[in-house]
């Protein structure tokens, strides 16, 4: 069984993100001065998902403003994939939304990307919009996903059991 601990993004994890980020995305990713930007953002909310050799195998990032969060990017090493780590960073990411008592969470996603759309809808994600031509690299449509209040008892409930079902990895949310 994998085991991870869930961290805070810092400097010292950027250059091991970065190469996630390029495996992940190879013809249009982020840059290391994108993630040290975010990384100094004081709106910005970075977690990284380390095994016990201490590499970085997942991350998210979002921007906490005002009552509503914002996902920036989400992204699991290939080698690591259905492993659960997506749903354990979205409940860290959920985690520090209750702590700040954000109500709403939104998100922009591929209309390609499949497997993250089925992430989100598992966690109560509606489709409420499209962004035309939105990525860059390609000029595909954004799916524009929201979520209704976290705080409301359909959302804690489906919380609850998406923490309870992780069976496939040991959590530590540091």
């Amino acid at each position: 069984m994998l085991e991870v601990k869930i961290t805070r993004m810092t400097k010292d994890d950027v250059d091991e993100v970065v190469h996630i980020e390029e495996l992940v995305h190879p013809n249009h990713h982020w840059s290391k001065d994108s993630f040290y930007n975010e990384i100094a953002n004081n709106l910005a909310y970075y977690y990284c998902a380390k095994n016990t050799e201490n590499k970085i195998v997942a991350y998210i990032g979002m921007w906490h403003i005002l009552e509503e969060a914002h996902i920036t990017t989400l992204a699991v090493h290939p080698d690591y994939r259905r492993m659960q780590l997506a749903q354990a960073l979205m409940i860290a990411a959920i985690e520090g939304c209750y702590k700040e008592m954000i109500k709403f969470i939104t998100l922009e996603v591929r209309e390609s990307n499949i497997a993250a759309i089925s992430l989100y809808e598992k966690f109560l994600f509606d489709s409420i919009g499209m962004r035309k031509k939105y990525y860059q690299d390609n000029g595909e449509n954004a799916i524009i996903m929201f979520t209704q209040n976290i705080w409301y008892d359909k959302f804690k409930n489906n919380f609850s059991i998406i923490k309870e079902g992780i069976s496939k990895i040991k959590v530590n949310y540091a």
